[in-house]
C-alpha cells in the first residue's frame, strides 16, 4: 500500500507541478490552481472509475475480482497509469496549445477548454491510448466512442499520434487504429485517416500490421480529404488541400492539390 500511495503523491506533486508552470488554465482571479489533496483525489476517483470491480462500490456494482491474478493486474494497470498522468498532462498542455494557436477565431485557451469538440476528442483519446498501450480490453474503446457520439470525432485509442496535435472544427474526422501521426500536425473537419481492404486483417496478430497511413511532422490536412491504406506515407512540411483523395506516399516539402472544378453560372432565365 505504501508503494501505491507514494505512486499517487509523486503522480498529485508532478501534475500540480504542471499547473503551476503554465498560465493557459488561469481565468483572472476567479479560477484557484487545485491544491494536492483535491489532486489526488481526482486519481483515486480516477481508479475507480477505470475499475471500479477492485477500487469502487463491489456491492453496488455485484462484480467481484476473476481470482488474485485479476486484482493484481487491475493494481498494476492503475499504478502505470498514475504514473503516466503526469505525461499526458503534458501532452495535453501542448495540444491545447497547437488548437489555440490554430484557430484565429479562439479568443482564449480557456474557450477551447470549455466549448471545443477537437480538444474533448483529444483528450478522451490521449487516456485512452495509454489504456490501450497497457492492453486494457473494451475500456479504452469505450471512452473514445463515447467521444465519438458526442463530438463525430471518431479516433481510435489504438492510433499513435505525436506532440502538439489539434483539430479544428472536427466533425466527420476519422484517424484508424494503425495510424501514426508525427508532431505539429493539424486536421481540419471531414478527414478520414482510414484503411483500404480491411477484411482479412483482424485482430490474430499481436501487434497489428498497419493498415492506415502514416503522417509525418508539420502536416496540415484540410477538409474533406482522404488519406488510404498503409504503405500511404505522407512525410514532413506537407499540405494536402481539400477534397484530395490519396492511395500513394507523399514526398516531404510538398503541397496537394486537386484541380479547381470548372463553375458555370446562369442568370435567371438565360442560358449557360
Amino acid at each position: 500500500m505504501s508503494d501505491k500511495n507514494e505512486i499517487i503523491r509523486s503522480a498529485a506533486a508532478q501534475v500540480a507541478e504542471n499547473y503551476r508552470k503554465s498560465d493557459i488554465l488561469m481565468y483572472g482571479d476567479a479560477l484557484r490552481l487545485p491544491s494536492r489533496t483535491a489532486v489526488i483525489e481526482i486519481i483515486r476517483d480516477f481508479q475507480k472509475i477505470l475499475f471500479p470491480a477492485y477500487y469502487g462500490d463491489r456491492d453496488l456494482l455485484k462484480v467481484m475480482p476473476e481470482g488474485e491474478e485479476g486484482a493484481r493486474r487491475a493494481e498494476k494497470v492503475c499504478e502505470a497509469m498514475m504514473e503516466r498522468l503526469p505525461h499526458i498532462q503534458e501532452l495535453l498542455l501542448k495540444d491545447l496549445t497547437a488548437n489555440y494557436n490554430g484557430d484565429p477565431a479562439a479568443s482564449s485557451r480557456q474557450e477551447i477548454i470549455l466549448s471545443y469538440p477537437g480538444m474533448f476528442a483529444i483528450f478522451i483519446y490521449r487516456i485512452a491510448h495509454e489504456l490501450y498501450l497497457e492492453k486494457v480490453p473494451m475500456i479504452p474503446r469505450i471512452m473514445t466512442e463515447y467521444a465519438h457520439s458526442q463530438t463525430g470525432i471518431d479516433i481510435n485509442p489504438g492510433a499513435t499520434i505525436g506532440e502538439y496535435f489539434s483539430i479544428d472544427h472536427g466533425t466527420g474526422v476519422v484517424v484508424g487504429e494503425t495510424t501514426v501521426i508525427g508532431d505539429r500536425v493539424q486536421l481540419y473537419q471531414g478527414v478520414t485517416l482510414g484503411a483500404m481492404s480491411p477484411a482479412g486483417m483482424h485482430h490474430s496478430a499481436e501487434t497489428p500490421a498497419r493498415r492506415h497511413p502514416k503522417v509525418g511532422s508539420d502536416v496540415t490536412i484540410y477538409a474533406g480529404a482522404t488519406l488510404l491504406g498503409g504503405a500511404t506515407e505522407v512525410g514532413d512540411n506537407v499540405v494536402i488541400g481539400g477534397n484530395a483523395f490519396l492511395t500513394e506516399s507523399v514526398e516531404s516539402d510538398t503541397k496537394v492539390s486537386i484541380k479547381k472544378p470548372e463553375m458555370t453560372f446562369r442568370v435567371k432565365g438565360g442560358r449557360f
